[in-house]
């Protein structure tokens, strides 16, 4: 009976432990608690910075509103080393192009971020060939 204890407690520990791992994980790389899924947001502007690193990329754009006036916007895009998977690269945007992406907004108030975007160039075409950030499809 004493060893059947001693084997529930190791199993009960070693589950703890792997969930210790497994849940800052999962944590990290939720974007609902930071950005609303119910409030997708369109914009076009002009590249004003693009962060090529670790641990996400991000893009800022100046973005005018319907009174003329400009803003920056921060995109968060994915990783990196996912990106360059799809053709990425740190000049894949350079100051000054102009983007159109829709994407869910910043729950943080009074910020201008979106991420989980679609982009394209002014003109619709993909930002790399044969690669983008596109949408996750809805089940």
């Amino acid at each position: 009976m004493n060893s059947y204890r001693n084997f529930l407690v190791a199993i009960f520990v070693a589950g703890m432990v792997l969930l210790g791992y497994v849940v800052p994980g999962m944590a990290h790389h939720a974007s609902t608690p930071f950005y609303d899924p119910e409030t997708v947001v369109e914009l076009q502007g002009s590249v004003t910075r693009f962060v090529f690193r670790n641990p996400h990329a991000f893009l800022f754009l100046d973005v005018e509103d319907e009174n003329g006036q400009v803003s920056e916007w921060q995109v968060e895009l994915g990783a990196p080393v996912g990106l360059r998977r799809v053709g990425w690269t740190p000049d894949s945007l350079t100051v000054g192009t102009v983007v159109k992406l829709s994407g869910r907004k910043s729950r943080a108030e009074g910020s201008q971020g979106v991420c989980c975007v679609r982009m394209t160039r002014e003109d619709d075409s993909p930002i790399v060939e044969g690669g983008g950030v596109r949408e996750r499809e809805q089940n």
